[in-house]
């Protein structure tokens, strides 16, 4: 491989971000309870965040307006201004939630720094996505931050050209088969998968994927075995 930069998605990837959703979305069910049941409840909160995805892309404040959005379908539009205020608090306590690495992270970036440019490409909203990573201490790690609305073919090759790479110079590595494997793939760059424990329903694919350079690994710190 001629890899020259290695891109890194940031949330469940560099530091846990899907568990504090899935808390907030257990917390909006017990909210709603008393309509429909938990996995009614989460079927339809799903249909509608994925609706939304157009209109506010990734991140809190999407969640937060797709939270109450179901709460009103749900309720037939009889909640209360208490429970949309219990909903706007839930979301703002997730952009209130610690920044924790994941195992093996700053040894990997500290390993590859000065060998590699190093690059964070990740989704969601722009004022969350610089918190997490200024509270993280992992800036200095990284050549450029790309924060895209869609992580697709279209964005990983403006991102090649703002870089002034080949497809294959670019190795990306993430936990999302959907978002940072497949898209790099199709452009013909490298992707090395890190599964993380939990993902959103959003970002799962049913096919396997066969190709030369497509690697899956357990740990981060098996990238450093694939260079």
């Amino acid at each position: 491989m001629d890899i020259k930069v290695i891109a890194f998605d940031a949330d469940d990837t560099l530091w846990v971000n899907e568990p504090y959703f899935r808390r907030t979305e257990e917390a909006f069910c017990e909210l709603m309870g008393g309509y429909l049941s938990q996995h009614d409840i989460e079927r339809e909160l799903l249909k509608i965040e994925i609706g939304n995805l157009p209109l506010y892309g990734y991140g809190v404040k999407g969640f937060i307006l797709s939270m109450i959005e179901a709460a009103m379908t749900i309720s037939d539009k009889t909640i209360s201004i208490d429970i949309v205020e219990r909903i706007i608090n839930l979301g703002k306590a997730v952009l209130d939630e610690p920044i924790e690495l994941l195992d093996g992270v700053e040894e990997v970036l500290t390993a590859l720094k000065g060998k590699y440019r190093l690059v964070v490409a990740t989704k969601g909203d722009l004022l969350d996505q610089e918190r997490k990573l200024r509270k993280s201490g992992l800036g200095h790690y990284f050549h450029h931050i790309e924060i895209m609305s869609e992580k697709d073919d279209a964005n990983y090759l403006k991102l090649l050209r703002h870089l002034d790479i080949q497809p294959q110079e670019l190795l990306m590595v993430g936990n999302s088969l959907k978002s940072d494997v497949l898209p790099v793939l199709n452009i013909g760059g490298h992707a090395v998968h890190v599964p993380y424990h939990i993902t959103w329903a959003h970002e799962q694919i049913d096919n396997t994927i066969e190709n030369d350079r497509f690697r899956s690994v357990e740990n981060i710190k098996q990238v450093l075995e694939i260079l």
